[in-house]
């Protein structure tokens, strides 16, 4: 491990000295990540991109991207496009980065299952703000709001996620 990883653990994360409270998948942590599972994967996940809601909040990095009207991230895992941001108008299964919720204002993707993704080994993994203390996600790592915004200005380009396997 680097002095620039973020770590999971059993009562938060830990990054930059300090323990943040998070939330992790409604499936737990699974070595062995399946498509639909809700789980959070094992293993050391590098942060490769963030991506805001300009019209809610001010740009939180300087190599932050904003999310645009009809920005979508491709979740049909029988398509080319599987686990890549993609353009509205598409027809396969997506969701939608720019919901009506605060849930994706600020989204730090990784490379889990990117950018080459293995059908049937799960979409996306993200960084994003929780709906409430232990509410769990669908595999993603969520924040408190505030918590997200000061985890995005310390990250640094060799920044992980590690998930170790004393988590399953």
């Amino acid at each position: 491990m680097q002095a620039t990883d973020m770590v999971l653990t059993r009562q938060g994360l830990r990054f930059c000295g300090r323990l943040w409270p998070c939330t992790i998948g409604k499936g737990g942590v699974l070595a062995a990540k399946r498509e639909g599972d809700g789980a959070t994967p094992v293993g050391a996940h590098r942060i490769v991109g963030m991506l805001y809601r300009p019209d809610r909040l001010a740009k939180p990095a300087d190599w932050a991207v904003p999310i645009r009207p009809g920005d979508l991230w491709s979740d049909d895992a029988q398509h080319e496009d599987y686990n890549q941001m993609v353009r509205a108008p598409y027809p396969h299964s997506h969701e939608s980065l720019r919901r009506a919720d605060p849930l994706y204002d600020i989204v730090l993707l990784t490379d889990w299952n990117w950018p080459h993704a293995r059908r049937g080994h799960g979409s996306a993994i993200f960084l994003h703000r929780w709906r409430r203390a232990g509410y769990p996600t669908e595999g993603c790592v969520a924040f408190r709001p505030d918590h997200l915004r000061r985890i995005c200005r310390l990250i640094r380009f060799e920044t992980r996620l590690i998930v170790p396997p004393t988590m399953v």
